[in-house]
């Protein structure tokens, strides 16, 4: 099998509000799709949904490395030797994880066309969903509540909650969250780099009092010690931004390690580094979260086949699209009662 053509072409994806976190407000994103042609027949899909904020990269970077990096190199190889490909186009793309990604996750989607398997049972999981927190970003108190009970009557059990720009407002939105809905809910908080460690220890009191899971992200991605100042904590706390690959793993470890990791396929540049960062975090006994940026559905099944694939992925954070209401490659999963679904045709379950 050869590869034949590759293209690559921009969506804009616009939300349904606003959505704002510790850092930015988004209201429309841009996702590049890639598509890669094989003289079989077989044609494989990926997406790219970059942040400029934890990767460096931004819409013009992207198109940049996928035509005038990626899409060259890949023009008549064997897409089967993928391990091979990726190794290779790593050293030309370390600095483009995001368009990395879309490469990798349209090459497994062959590797899954061409065995006649959904991506997920081709990768051994032993389960065919999983259960994925709905997030709701920085809002006033009386528009955050009527959200969460709004997701939570539309089958929706665990709420991630985005903080980190006041730790008093965030104190006070978590109880009161707490209170309006009820105690069958998991609750999950983001702060997104937006807090000091002091900061982080007063909330994380909260966090525990209210039952929450995790805390992720408490400080800025560069301040390795806080993890170790906070870890073993009443809750656990989460590494996300701090970490992209899984040399970061490493990295945080040698500096006494977070308690979980945050794996985001944009973050590692696919499935195939998203599977070892997730090994390397069993090894010193962390689990990990599949999570998203804000990213088409396609991506989202990209990262739902990986999450499924491994019994160390104890949480999902994958309702990157859900707001979406012009994402062409939507149904790419299936939502139902807050568990999230792969579609059962081969590779990711979607083609345009």
């Amino acid at each position: 099998m050869k590869i034949t053509a590759c293209s690559a072409w921009p969506v804009t994806l616009t939300l349904e509000e606003p959505f704002t976190i510790a850092y930015s407000t988004t209201e429309k994103v841009v996702n590049y799709f890639l598509k890669i042609e094989t003289d079989s027949g077989i044609t494989g899909f990926g997406c790219s949904a970059f942040d400029e904020e934890v990767t460096g990269e931004n819409e013009e970077s992207v198109k940049n490395a996928l035509n005038d990096i990626a899409i060259p190199l890949l023009l008549g190889l064997d897409p089967l030797s993928y391990s091979d490909i990726l190794f290779r186009l790593r050293d030309e793309m370390k600095n483009f994880p995001t368009a990395m990604a879309s490469v990798d996750m349209a090459l497994y989607d062959i590797l899954g066309k061409k065995a006649n398997l959904p991506l997920y049972k081709l990768l051994g999981a032993g389960r065919n969903r999983i259960a994925s927190s709905i997030t709701i970003g920085i809002l006033p108190v009386e528009r955050l509540i009527e959200k969460a009970l709004m997701w939570k009557k539309r089958g929706y059990f665990t709420l991630k909650i985005k903080g980190g720009l006041s730790v008093d407002e965030d104190i006070e939105k978590l109880i009161k969250v707490r209170e309006q809905v009820g105690n069958d809910t998991h609750i999950y908080f983001d702060a997104n780099q937006g807090y000091s460690v002091e900061e982080a220890k007063r909330c994380i009191l909260t966090l525990d009092t209210i039952h929450a899971k995790f805390i992720e992200q408490p400080c800025k991605k560069d301040n390795h010690e806080a993890f170790t100042l906070l870890k073993n904590s009443k809750i656990r706390v989460m590494a996300d931004e701090a970490v992209l690959g899984p040399e970061d793993v490493a990295l945080l470890y040698s500096h006494g390690g977070a308690d979980m990791y945050n794996i985001k396929l944009a973050k590692t540049g696919g499935i195939h580094r998203a599977l070892q960062l997730d090994a390397v975090a069993s090894s010193i006994g962390a689990r990990t979260m599949v999570g998203c940026m804000d990213e088409a559905g396609l991506g989202i099944a990209a990262a739902l086949h990986m999450a499924l694939s491994s019994n160390n992925v104890e949480f999902a954070d994958l309702d990157g699209h859900v707001e979406f209401i012009d994402d062409p490659s939507y149904d790419a999963v299936r939502i139902k009662d807050g568990f999230v679904y792969p579609n059962e045709s081969p590779g990711l379950g979607f083609s345009f």
